[in-house]
């Protein structure tokens, strides 16, 4: 019999800068490198599986290599770069504007093996202006770029695909993914910070796709804000490919992520004065021009919550990251890693008489909320994430 075990995966996570100093995702903390993050994951979050979604970058690539030649990392058999204590899949995040999209898609493509992410950024690199950067426009048809991902036995993930900006609902479609799409070339669905589970089984065509959790992290403590537990033989990318298709007994076994009131796009805000609405005309300054919040534009897709072809769904669990606790900052945070580790046993497993002896009764007492899901939320939108009141 098979022995199973548990692991944290996040595979949505940018790089910063190259270990050379050049930039990959601009919008990202120079402090994001490959070796930081690798060390962050492990170190600090508890995290067992990364996702890096820059690695089709050419000086990317052959750090990793590098890595290989030293005997720092070595290829899995079934897939995925195995660092010390981590593994790495290799993914890469492009957008996509073909002459089918009302706006532009992100979407996360994951490869096997060196070899084959290398084939990849040689071929979109005939397709981009820049395929040394992070999340750039690909010149070519989706449906085609999703038979190039197939072809390599590699995994295509629309990503954060409700948020308003560069995603399939919130700019890419109308109203189905078959408009850009061939709905059997996706292996799987990342929701984002502003939704969950029971928020996007409303649309009924999503029901067929396993949902994934992710971090999207812009910076190293943003990593593992949102993660997914993957049953697994061992932390590769077979295995991972297996627990999307739930074979045998490979399982996503719980998501983790934000409560979506807590995201910056779950409530529309009116583009001008930020302020909530749900008028055509905001009551505050007047505008029409709205940044459409993922509660509103749901509605909007909704076709039914559940139907006879809907896979069974893991639990799905709202959590608020450490850093949102209210009077936990950094010097507190920092005192609470060197006693109890990693941000997952602190998260999950401290006790509350245990964070009493390190922590303030009030921020031990809004963890132990926190894990239980009683805290008081004011809702994010047009960018801005929500607060704990």
């Amino acid at each position: 019999m098979i022995e199973l075990q548990d692991y944290v995966a996040d595979l949505h996570i940018h790089i910063g800068r190259t270990r050379l100093g050049a930039a990959v995702k601009i919008t990202a903390a120079p402090s994001l490198t490959l070796k930081s993050i690798i060390h962050y994951a492990k170190e600090i979050k508890g995290v067992d599986m990364i996702g890096v979604i820059d690695c089709h970058v050419q000086e990317v690539i052959n750090e990793i290599e590098d890595d290989l030649t030293s005997g720092e990392a070595f290829e899995l058999t079934d897939g995925g770069v195995q660092y010390s204590g981590v593994t790495l899949l290799l993914g890469s995040e492009i957008e996509l504007y073909d002459e089918n999209c009302r706006g532009p898609i992100h979407i996360l493509a994951f490869l096997p093996t060196i070899k084959a992410m290398r084939e990849f950024s040689e071929w979109i690199a005939q397709r981009m202006k820049n395929s040394s950067l992070s999340s750039q426009r690909i010149y070519e048809r989706a449906k085609v770029l999703q038979r190039k991902v197939r072809d390599l036995n590699g995994l295509f993930i629309p990503a954060h695909v409700f948020t308003p900006f560069k995603s399939l609902y919130g700019k890419g479609v109308e109203e189905s993914l078959t408009e850009v799409f061939d709905p059997l070339l996706i292996d799987a669905i990342e929701l984002g910070l502003s939704s969950d589970t029971s928020m996007a089984d409303q649309i009924s065509e999503l029901h067929r796709y396993p949902y994934l959790t992710n971090s999207d992290a812009h910076s190293l403590e943003k990593i593992a804000r949102e993660y997914q537990v993957l049953r697994l033989k061992n932390p590769s990318f077979e295995e991972f490919q297996k627990a999307l298709q739930n074979t045998e007994e490979r399982r996503i076994k719980a998501n983790f992520g934000l409560n979506p009131l807590l995201g910056k796009y779950f409530t529309t805000i009116c583009a001008k004065c930020s302020v909530a609405t749900k008028d055509q005309t905001c009551l505050g300054c007047g505008s029409t021009v709205f940044i459409k919040g993922v509660s509103d534009r749901l509605q909007e897709l909704a076709s039914s919550y559940y139907d006879t072809n809907q896979m069974e769904r893991p639990p799905y669990h709202h959590q608020i990251p450490l850093e949102f606790i209210p009077k936990l900052g950094k010097k507190t945070l920092e005192k609470l890693r060197d006693h109890f580790g990693t941000d997952m046993n602190i998260i999950h497993n401290v006790t509350k008489e245990q964070l009493k002896q390190i922590v303030s009764s009030n921020v031990s007492s809004a963890i132990i909320a926190a894990r239980q899901g009683t805290l008081s939320i004011k809702a994010g939108g047009g960018g801005l994430y929500g607060k704990i009141e």
